[in-house]
């Protein structure tokens, strides 16, 4: 079974940067889209960036302009930029991976990584 494992986490303060990045563990894994997701204390797992490798990107209303999703297809890879964190972007982002069309649902997960965001 393909993993996703995540690193990149940590505390830091409001106004600060942070790269999360989340690698397959087989280099042949192949999907159609990798995203990012988060989870508060208390919430449901919330979508955050998404990409698709036929060239699209997409964003949550609440980091569009402040965070970057990109990757490397053929590394099976998928980073978040992350600027002008705020308090609110505390949570733990998980990265997920989908090799099914169309996009509903992704069947890969990674563990997760907490991001702590201070005031």
């Amino acid at each position: 079974q393909v993993q996703l494992v995540e690193s990149g986490g940590g505390l830091v303060q409001a106004g600060d940067s942070l790269r999360l990045s989340c690698a397959a563990s087989e280099r042949a894994f192949t999907t159609y889209a990798m995203a990012w997701f988060r989870q508060f204390p208390g919430w449901e797992r919330q979508f955050v960036a998404r990409i698709v490798w036929s060239g699209t990107t997409s964003y949550d209303d609440s980091v569009k302009g402040r965070f970057t999703v990109s990757g490397d297809k053929s590394e099976s890879a998928v980073y978040l930029q992350m600027n002008n964190l705020k308090p609110e972007d505390t949570a733990v982002y998980y990265c997920a991976a989908t090799q099914r069309l169309p996009i509903t649902d992704y069947e890969y997960w990674g563990q997760g990584t907490q991001v702590t965001v201070s005031s």
